[in-house]
């Protein structure tokens, strides 16, 4: 194991330990270095003000730079703010865009946020059937 993955590990443990300051202190380095992992946590932490002042701007950043490594969570998470216009101007499409790609890592939480997007039309044409399907898979935890 190299120091990265040392420090990468003291950091997801702190985070799980709520250390958020250490967290922070050992995830940002590697969050800068592009490591999907740690982006995640720190976006989480700066859009919560965990560990210190919340920063909306590194926020949004991080969670972007993870969600486009592939990272299921991340994927979510920036949807999430598409949707409600956290950290970034709210647009319902690429809210959708998100989830659905979220979705696709066999996250519940983003069937069910975009089943209901499908049943309200918000950033897709209405499609109740589409929801259902959507629905249905994330109680029966079949991936997209």
């Amino acid at each position: 194991m190299n120091d990265s993955d040392m420090d990468l590990a003291s950091g997801i443990a702190a985070f799980e330990a709520k250390e958020f300051r250490r967290a922070f202190q050992l995830l940002a380095p590697l969050a800068a270095r592009g490591e999907p992992e740690a982006q995640f946590r720190v976006a989480v932490m700066c859009r919560n003000g965990l560990g210190g002042v919340a920063n909306e701007a590194l926020a949004f950043s991080s969670m972007r730079d993870a969600a486009r490594q592939d990272h299921g969570l991340a994927q979510h998470g920036l949807g999430v703010m598409y949707l409600y216009g956290e950290c970034v101007t709210r647009d319902e499409a690429e809210a959708a865009a998100w989830f659905r790609r979220a979705a696709g890592h066999g996250l519940a939480g983003a069937m069910m946020t975009l089943g209901m997007m499908y049943e309200q039309g918000l950033g897709v044409e209405r499609d109740v059937e589409q929801a259902e399907l959507l629905y249905a898979q994330a109680e029966s935890g079949d991936a997209c």
